[in-house]
């Protein structure tokens, strides 16, 4: 646009649009969807809730600097503010991208060794950059180690990990200022590490249902999904339908400040659960839970289509929010990394 006019170059390059147009991409909530095979389609699809359209972000250029061969495969592990991170399967190694700064570089190997893109879990990692425009930021997972839960923390501007073993809980932790990490995750009993300040050790909690959910009928154990986040489960219920299943109900359960077990917090509406209760055949999906904010994203495939669902639970009014998408043009397309991000800049 700068180059086709005049007026326009100079709006654009107003310091005063600059940070007007930031300051509301910063407030917003980002969806972003990563198809496999770089070499073909090296573009991350992104789409804000502040806006109508899938944005297109072209990162070839930049992951050529790290990555080598053409047929490699990338995926999309996480991403918060300018930065995202990348997993490559063939060197098993952990990529990291700034959108803004256009920096690109490899995380060095964690005290586990390499590691795969199957060895990365979503609710097990939590990318968190510094809060000035430095471009550096720290990357936590937990991993079980000997069966005792370990966080592992590079700091990109030491460019060094340090490793803090979780102790077990006293029942009581400050859960609002806690970052939560799941270890393992199972329908009868998770294993979440909470995660405070740097002076405390990371405690274990061990949420379990309670009567509410052992009363509900969970007789066919393939008739439910469940996906983990910010100290949050989501459960999903299915029907058969054909050669396909249909979403029933959705369900959002948190861990409890008092007992530690899993409290229910909501469920979708049926006048919601009606519209998006399409037929699928695999489905995965994505929680995040931030500044009274639960997010949801449901990502299916059938026959080859792919369907992509954004729900919002506002925890303090108690409503449920559907952000409708438009077709982000995936048929045929294998995904290759989903995730919710905040705080990114435009330039």
């Amino acid at each position: 646009m700068k180059l086709v006019n005049k007026f326009l170059s100079y709006l654009i390059s107003d310091q005063d649009f600059i940070r007007q147009c930031n300051l509301r991409s910063r407030s917003a909530t980002w969806l972003f969807v990563y198809k496999k095979r770089w070499r073909r389609d090296a573009i991350l699809h992104g789409f804000s809730d502040q806006s109508n359209r899938w944005f297109k972000i072209c990162i070839e250029d930049l992951i050529k600097q790290v990555v080598f061969y053409p047929d490699e495969d990338i995926y999309l592990l996480t991403a918060s503010g300018n930065i995202f991170l990348f997993a490559s399967n063939s060197q098993k190694a952990v990529i990291a991208v700034n959108l803004v700064s256009k920096a690109v570089k490899k995380i060095p190997p964690c005290p586990l060794g390499p590691r795969g893109t199957s060895s990365w879990r979503r609710s097990g990692m939590k990318l968190v950059p510094e809060s000035s425009d430095s471009g550096h930021f720290r990357f936590l997972f937990v991993e079980l180690v000997g069966n005792s839960p370990v966080v592992f923390e590079y700091n990109s501007e030491t460019e060094k990990w340090q490793c803090r073993e979780a102790r077990e809980g006293k029942g009581n932790f400050a859960g609002n200022d806690c970052m939560f990490l799941n270890a393992h995750n199972a329908p009868q009993e998770s294993l979440v590490v909470a995660i405070g300040s740097e002076y405390i050790p990371p405690q274990i909690l061990r949420p379990r249902f309670g009567n509410r959910e052992q009363q509900a009928s969970w007789v066919n154990v393939n008739d439910r999904r469940h996906v983990y986040g910010d100290g949050h489960v989501m459960i999903m219920r299915s029907r058969d339908q054909r050669r396909a299943k249909v979403l029933c109900s959705i369900e959002v359960w948190g861990i409890s400040l008092r007992s530690g077990n899993w409290e229910y917090v909501s469920n979708v509406p049926s006048e919601i659960m009606e519209q998006i209760g399409k037929p699928y055949g695999v489905m995965i999906g994505c929680l995040e839970a931030r500044n009274g904010r639960i997010r949801v994203v449901l990502m299916s495939n059938y026959e080859g289509s792919w369907d992509i669902i954004w729900l919002t639970y506002h925890q303090q009014s108690g409503v449920w929010n559907w952000v409708l998408l438009p077709d982000c043009k995936m048929k045929g397309a294998n995904l290759a990394g989903i995730t919710f991000s905040s705080g990114l800049s435009l330039t």
